[in-house]
């Protein structure tokens, strides 16, 4: 492994790890909301081996430091996508984008942007959504309307800190963001990684999440997409993940993972990474064969 850091275009520094031997076909893995490149942990560990993987923090998450106030949007999530591929990536080497939650909502913010579309050859996107965050999460057991809404826009946006990992803290986490039979070990996974993450980070990208509207994004990612959802995810249900598909100019599959919830990467690993490799096999290596 080895670490660099990127300057994205309002100068925020951001922490870049990436993985695996020197030519090999090369992923791009942007985490979600409250996460860092510690969530990736099962896919890098299982595609370094003939990989070249790349992993970095968004800003004010992990090692990578808090902007300024105004300093938190889907443009500066774009941005920051792009400064990590200029770092990473030789000029007109392709790869495959593969975004969790906040991480596929980079993806599709950054759609028209000369350097996904220089990059991309493929795309992945796991457990997102493009609008209408709020009133969609099932979050808050309500049946569907303003009430539920607001009070769901309320918990997302507390600025309550989260506190130590507790055994009441794990139990809500893994209500809201897991399935029920996700594993302890894997609760605890992501308990350790969503507490770290600093409270005025988590409270300012709850806004911007908020009020999300990306659904031109989606329009525009003109290259290959999968679209991975679980059956049991609150926080983004699987009607988001039903809607990219649709509205992908070149979708290439919809998984939607039984009794699997919002934390797809780690509560199903297997799944995701072999949805990586697939796209990898297909859309990078295929290239490079026709090159020769």
């Amino acid at each position: 492994m080895r670490t660099l850091t990127a300057v994205s275009a309002d100068g925020s520094p951001l922490h870049v790890e990436v993985y695996g031997p020197e030519g090999a076909p090369a992923v791009v893995l942007a985490h979600g909301w409250t996460c860092s490149t510690e969530f990736w942990a099962a896919q890098v560990r299982d595609l370094a081996a003939d990989h070249r993987v790349v992993v970095y923090d968004q800003r004010g998450h992990g090692r990578s430091p808090a902007a300024e106030p105004s300093g938190y949007s889907t443009g500066a999530l774009a941005d920051d996508l792009e400064a990590v591929l200029a770092a990473t990536l030789a000029p007109g080497e392709r790869a495959v984008l593969a975004g969790h939650s906040m991480g596929g909502m980079t993806l599709m913010a950054a759609a028209a942007r000369p350097a996904l579309r220089a990059h991309a050859a493929a795309v992945l996107l796991c457990s997102t959504g493009p609008s209408r965050l709020v009133a969609e999460s099932l979050v808050v057991p309500m049946r569907p309307g303003p009430a539920r809404t607001r009070l769901t826009r309320a918990i997302l946006g507390a600025r309550a800190p989260l506190g130590p990992v507790t055994p009441v803290s794990k139990a809500i986490l893994k209500y809201a963001t897991m399935a029920p039979g996700s594993a302890p070990d894997r609760v605890a996974e992501c308990a350790r990684i969503v507490h770290a993450c600093p409270r005025a980070v988590r409270v300012a990208w709850s806004h911007v999440l908020a009020g999300l509207d990306l659904e031109a994004g989606v329009r525009e990612l003109q290259v290959p997409a999968a679209v991975v959802a679980g059956t049991a995810d609150r926080l983004t249900p699987p009607v988001h993940a039903r809607a990219i598909a649709a509205a992908l100019p070149q979708c290439v599959g919809l998984d939607e993972l039984p009794g699997i919830g919002h934390m797809t990467p780690v509560e199903a690993p297997e799944a995701v990474t072999s949805r990586i490799r697939e796209l990898v096999t297909t859309y990078v290596r295929s290239e490079k064969e026709e090159a020769v």
